[in-house]
């Protein structure tokens, strides 16, 4: 496993702290903790910006909130969240440690527990989140999601038949929407069933109201853009799903050239989750989603890169409110390099991909597996990774290209049990 070395660099707005003690534990280098000041989801004219309004102006009613520092206990990242022992998330290869104790929250569920115990019982909660990852163009380890959750008071005696005056408004909104409906899931599904800790009732009428929110929120996101080009219904999809913080968990998904995407995660806020914040009486849902993910559809951008642009070609295309489609200022051509090497000890792919970035600095546009081969008489395992370099915003000459791979082959050298072929 890489060592970073790194200092905080104190930003009280983020309530930064001013000692982290590095351990075994800490992977986590500077490039990524500079990205903690960029707070994208904050600029008004920005596409994950302009994203985030729309989607609180979509749910009027529910209070819009902004994550602190992106440091956090594990504790509130995984414990509270009822993430096993040995979920993957929890792994070096997937996230960013400051110390064994201290991480770079991975997802904005984090803070779940603080806004409940707030006494909030609607909110929409968006942060920067940070998970190590693949180098494609889908992929950074930086991105942005937003959270959002319903709750009521299961001891009143009125809260069914509240619900279902909320349900009712919902599904007036809907019918006069040109949208089509797929729900393959079912109500108390064996395989996604209801929490034993609540009334079957109240757990059909929250998976209803959860449904029927979102089925508006993604209308009022592409319907517009949808029915530019089609005359036919937008169309979305409900799926089972499983996850740790929610049960009966879902996976929401709409249908975008040809393809099903998938949009969001969501589901019955687990019981326990609201016990550890206080409300041991209260129930209701949970949904998260990724904003880039969105965002590059809408605003048809190629490249994750870009969001971290400071380009005035890319930053000036946009504006507050409006979802404009980006229109590419240059593509500039690729240099393509390939390393191939004999493997002795094996390593995670994260941790390779997390040595290129932190040389490359967003210059590398996707890193590719290209050959996986074991010699038949040494039995030795060779690995070739073709990575192509290609800047966003200017011209990397071949020779920029050598000596950044070189750079990268040294390094890998170093960290790696591996021999250059």
């Amino acid at each position: 496993m890489m060592k970073f070395k790194f200092k905080i660099k104190i930003n009280p707005t983020r309530g930064f702290s001013t000692k982290i003690n590095q351990d075994s534990f800490t992977n986590t280098p500077q490039s990524i903790l500079s990205l903690t000041q960029r707070q994208l989801h904050k600029q008004p004219n920005h596409p994950i910006g302009i994203l985030k309004s729309l989607i609180e102006n979509s749910l009027p009613g529910y209070k819009h909130l902004t994550a602190p520092s992106p440091i956090v206990s594990t504790y509130k990242n995984f414990d509270q969240l009822e993430f096993p022992i040995d979920h993957p998330g929890r792994s070096l290869s997937d996230s960013y440690y400051l110390n064994k104790d201290t991480i770079l929250r991975t997802h904005t569920s984090a803070h779940e527990c603080d806004v409940f115990k707030s006494n909030t019982n609607k909110w929409l909660l968006t942060a920067d989140v940070y998970r190590r990852d693949e180098i494609d163009s889908s992929h950074y380890p930086v991105f942005h999601q937003m959270e959002g959750a319903c709750v009521w008071d299961d001891s009143n005696q009125n809260v069914e038949s509240s619900i279902q005056d909320e349900l009712n408004a919902l599904h007036n909104s809907l019918t006069q929407s040109n949208i089509i409906t797929h729900d393959e899931t079912t109500l108390n599904n064996p395989n996604n069933p209801f929490q034993v800790s609540q009334r079957p009732s109240v757990a059909e009428l929250t998976v209803k109201h959860l449904k029927l929110t979102l089925n508006l929120l993604v209308y009022n996101l592409f319907a517009n853009i949808h029915h530019q080009h089609s005359s036919q219904p937008l169309q979305i999809r409900w799926i089972e799903a499983y996850f740790p913080w929610t049960g009966p968990s879902y996976e929401l998904e709409v249908l975008w050239d040809g393809k099903w995407l998938e949009l969001l995660g969501c589901g019955v806020m687990q019981q326990r989750t609201l016990q550890r914040a206080d409300m041991p009486h209260k129930s209701g849902w949970a949904f998260g989603l990724g904003l880039e993910r969105i965002a590059m559809v809408l605003f048809g951008i190629p490249d994750i890169r870009l969001f971290w642009s400071l380009d005035s070609r890319f930053l000036e295309q946009f504006e507050q409110g409006k979802i404009t489609k980006f229109v590419p200022y240059s593509k500039y051509p690729p240099c393509i390099k390939d390393v191939s090497f004999w493997v002795d000890k094996p390593f995670h792919e994260n941790d390779l991909y997390e040595i290129i970035r932190e040389i490359s600095q967003d210059l590398v546009e996707s890193v590719e597996c290209i050959d996986n081969f074991t010699h038949p008489k040494t039995n030795r395992h060779s690995l070739c990774y073709r990575i192509n370099y290609r800047s966003m915003d200017k011209n990397l000459t071949n020779e920029q290209a050598n000596e950044m791979h070189a750079r990268i082959v040294h390094q890998l050298t170093q960290s790696f049990d591996i021999e250059i072929r």
